[in-house]
Order: structure tokens, then C-alpha cells, then sequence
């Protein structure tokens, strides 16, 4: 994927996911998707590039780092739990869209049940 697209596909999924919201409470250069005032995902080009930042398992964060030269540790964020997938490679769409779903459902696994916007154990699954 090369210049915006990695951002311009992480933002239409992000603006899809029930509960979703869009803040700059770090200024005009970051865009910060939370649900229920949790972070899950950071936009930014202050590193020069359009980056996308995820909250990720961190299993699968290493397993992603280990597969795809265009994913790296997160940004300014913990790097065993976060990511940061970069323009350039060879990163398909639906990769995109698939981790940023799943660093919402992390995200929203750990609110209360009563703030929960969907139900991480079948949010994805069947006819939602």
C-alpha cells in the first residue's frame, strides 16, 4: 500500500465499528478513534509517513512484526501491546481492516458490560 491508504482503509473501518469516535487531544496532526473514551487506534505523519497505530494481542503483535516488514512496534505507545503498520508493503485491505477491528474488541473486552457497544465474543460473527 503506498502513501495514505494504509490511513484512508484503517479510517473507513474504524468509522464503521459501533461506538466509535474520532478526537485530536493531541492537536491537528493526531487522529485518536476511541470507543467509550478508550483509545483504539492513533493517526498520525509525524514520523514523516502516514502511520496507523493498534492496540494488538501481543502474541500476535510479534507474529505480525516477525511476517510483515511494514508492521513495527507502536509508536510512542507500549510496544509489546501496540502496533504500527506502515505504508509501502505489501499489506492487503483486508489485513487493514481486520486489525483494526480486532484492537476495538480488545479495547472494548475490558469496558464494563453495561459500556459495551457490541459483544466481543460474536461481534463479526454471522449476520452482525
Amino acid at each position: 500500500m503506498q502513501d495514505e491508504t494504509v490511513q484512508k482503509y484503517a479510517r473507513e473501518r474504524a468509522d464503521e465499528l459501533p461506538g466509535s469516535g474520532l478526537e485530536h487531544p493531541f492537536g491537528p496532526d493526531w487522529e485518536v478513534y476511541k470507543v467509550r473514551d478508550r483509545v483504539f487506534m492513533l493517526m498520525t505523519e509525524v514520523t514523516g509517513e502516514p502511520v496507523v497505530i493498534l492496540k494488538a494481542d501481543p502474541q500476535d503483535a510479534r507474529a505480525l512484526r516477525e511476517a510483515h516488514d511494514d508492521i513495527t512496534p507502536g509508536y510512542h505507545m507500549n510496544k509489546k501491546h501496540w502496533i504500527t503498520l506502515h505504508p509501502g508493503g505489501s499489506m492487503q485491505k483486508d489485513l487493514v481492516e481486520d486489525l483494526v477491528t480486532e484492537s476495538y474488541l480488545l479495547v472494548v473486552e475490558k469496558l464494563p458490560r453495561a459500556r459495551r457497544p457490541v459483544d466481543p465474543a460474536i461481534f463479526g460473527r454471522g449476520d452482525q
